[in-house]
């Protein structure tokens, strides 16, 4: 349905609550190294519980690998700190590209000041000047999930009965 893109993960479980995520929104997860962990760390496992095997991914050697194939165009959206753009007037769609930048540094600034049209935000409080990773990719997914959601394939109870997920 969608591409989360991770650009340079750092913290495991944050990693592996984000493919639990996609795994349930039926997203493809991007993972561009470095990486801050090893992509079988036990951290990325125990967040991602038994989802884990379910996860379409797709890991990338460099940012310049990943913009080789998917450049920075109207189907992708960068989230940053460093923008006015609220996610909440992006009109997400199927099949974009959402990318969200490592814990520590973000998306790198000289993407995002060539493509300030794609960057959008999501509104915090002044006294806090970031979210965690996992709750941001949350935030802005399941927006636009909701955005289109005609179509969703839910997850049924006799699916997760089956074994499905």
């Amino acid at each position: 349905m969608f591409n989360i893109v991770l650009v340079e993960p750092q913290i495991p479980q944050n990693t592996g609550t984000i493919g639990r995520l996609c795994v349930n929104l039926g997203a493809t997860l991007h993972l561009i190294k470095p990486l801050g962990f090893d992509i079988d760390d036990k951290a990325v496992k125990r967040a991602g519980l038994d989802y884990w095997k379910h996860l379409d991914l797709v890991v990338w050697e460099s940012f310049d690998a990943y913009l080789a194939e998917h450049p920075i165009v109207q189907n992708s959206y960068m989230a940053t700190t460093k923008t006015d753009n609220l996610y909440f007037h992006v009109p997400f769609q199927k099949d974009d590209h959402i990318l969200f930048g490592s814990e520590t540094k973000g998306i790198d600034e000289k993407v995002l000041l060539a493509h300030p049209e794609q960057c959008m935000t999501i509104p915090m409080g002044s006294k806090g000047r970031s979210l965690n990773l996992g709750v941001s990719v949350g935030i802005v997914m399941y927006d636009a999930l909701r955005q289109n959601y005609e179509g969703f394939e839910k997850i049924t109870i006799e699916n997760t009965l089956a074994g499905g997920y």
